[in-house]
């Protein structure tokens, strides 16, 4: 499935020819990503079922669920210089990534924006410990610069032969990343949203597109977002979606310790440490906490 909107989705078939199909019964189980099965219907389709999915990135809050996409390599996670891009946010993402054992790709974009950018990279230093893939990216238009945009190549590389979902708040740059590859998608965005009746183009509905010919590279454009609710994770799985507090499970005095007031925590004593393998930064474990009491204080009623 490669768009949606309400109980109208967009499926492409093994040939690249689309149609809209609806899904069978009241409510559409479908996100973009999934494979589905459909029945063709006159000049459209039905959706007889979701073929078993390998993941499914999503947020949940205390109203709703929200699905991102199915099925995917790798989660995108663009940030820039300017605006100043929040870690609490950065780190709700990544732990959902983790959840759902994806690949997170952390990419700083606006690297002409010194020093707004070189303050930026440097609190991204914790990330870059704890072995995640963080690049630098100068996406200009065209028109703008003859040199060539820094950290282009080396995304393409990291981009080739999969499955990316592009996720980033308003501002960082996440319609320039997309028309860069895919130079049309405004375009086939505009046409898919005419075919489901959508009108146009705005950051509330998912899009898959394909960036090669062959088909073997794509990206999916998200919605922005303001909020990203971590409620379909508990307390205790918390520490372990966070690498670096990960690496010191197992080294506590009790087996059921919350790393938050315990003696004998052996999470703790790491916190702003000077051996850069094992430091937990005092933000990452700041937010640590204040997750474990969001989650803790839900409702399951």
């Amino acid at each position: 499935m490669v768009s949606a909107h309400g109980r109208h989705v967009m499926v492409e078939s093994p040939d690249g020819a689309r149609r809209i199909c609806h899904p069978r019964g009241k409510k559409n189980q479908a996100v973009v990503g999934d494979q589905v099965s459909w029945l063709p219907s006159e000049d459209e389709g039905t959706i007889e079922s979701v073929l078993p999915r390998r993941n499914l990135f999503y947020r949940q809050d205390e109203i709703r669920t929200k699905s991102f996409a199915a099925n995917l390599d790798q989660v995108l996670i663009l940030l820039a210089a300017e605006p100043e891009f929040s870690e609490r946010q950065l780190a709700r993402a990544l732990i959902s990534a983790e959840a759902e054992n994806i690949r997170p790709l952390i990419v700083l974009n606006k690297s002409d924006l010194s020093p707004l950018f070189e303050n930026a990279w440097s609190r991204l230093q914790p990330y870059r410990e704890m072995g995640y893939d963080v690049l630098p990216l100068c996406l200009k238009p065209a028109a703008s610069s003859t040199a060539p945009n820094r950290g282009v190549c080396e995304l393409q590389e990291k981009l080739a032969n999969k499955v990316t979902l592009v996720l980033g708040p308003s501002g960082v740059g996440k319609s320039t990343l997309i028309n860069h590859w895919v130079p049309m998608a405004l375009a086939n965005t505009n046409e898919i949203s005419r075919a489901l009746n959508s009108g146009k183009h705005t950051t509330t509905s998912t899009h898959w597109y394909w960036v090669d010919t062959t088909r073997q590279t794509a990206l999916i454009d998200s919605p922005g977002f303001q909020e990203f609710g971590l409620h379909h994770i508990t307390p205790t799985q918390l520490a372990g979606l966070m690498p670096d507090l990960k690496i010191h499970l197992g080294q506590c005095r009790f087996y059921n310790c919350t790393h938050l007031h315990e003696p004998g925590c052996g999470l703790t004593p790491h916190i702003n440490s000077s051996s850069s393998a094992q430091r937990i930064s005092e933000i990452r474990y700041k937010i640590y906490t204040e997750l474990f009491e969001e989650l803790s204080n839900i409702s399951t009623w």
